[in-house]
């Protein structure tokens, strides 16, 4: 049977001759009904507080897990953007040194380019000088076959004179010329 504070203050007694005195019971199960109702009442209020503490502490629980689930998330993500980060980084490296070594290349190709060309340049101009100079001693070998020719006629030896006179002139210019393109 169990006692609650209502059944403590109504429970009845069997009277007997020389029982107890009744007034002294009463005031006694008042007494013990009271204490036990308040006993009852702090009990449910512990009871309550305990279900309130243990409704926190399950929603702190609850927040603990997301928290850890949380910083797994974030820890794995920033091992993730770490990763990735590394292997652009790497790939971008590759794709530079790709790149520099195509330049270095073309910039090789187009040296040997300038290098071949001036190469042949070098060589028309010696092959241009040689011609110069070729024909310069074939006109010069002209003039004095006709230098020789005028000889023999004496009326234009004056006139072989002054012509022998303006291509020696002729002759300095085109050395001059010859030693400016050289």
């Amino acid at each position: 049977m169990k006692f609650t504070p209502f059944g403590i203050k109504n429970q009845e007694f069997n009277k007997s001759v020389r029982g107890y005195d009744r007034d002294e019971v009463n005031a006694f199960l008042e007494r013990l009904s009271d204490e036990f109702e308040q006993l009852q009442n702090e009990n449910e209020k512990l009871k309550n507080e305990l279900e309130r503490q243990e409704e926190q502490l399950k929603e702190y629980k609850r927040i603990e897990k997301n928290l850890q689930q949380a910083m797994l998330n974030q820890t794995e993500s920033t091992s993730k953007t770490v990763d990735s980060a590394k292997k652009q980084t790497a790939l971008m490296i590759k794709e530079a040194e790709l790149k520099s070594a195509q330049l270095i290349e073309k910039a090789k190709e187009s040296a040997n380019s300038v290098r071949d060309s001036v190469l042949k340049l070098r060589e028309e101009r010696k092959l241009l000088i040689a011609r110069i100079k070729a024909l310069i001693d074939s006109q010069s070998s002209l003039l004095e076959m006709n230098v020789q020719n005028i000889d023999t006629r004496p009326k234009k030896k004056e006139v072989l004179q002054e012509q022998t006179n303006q291509e020696e002139q002729s002759d300095i210019n085109v050395d001059d010329i010859l030693e400016k393109l050289l």
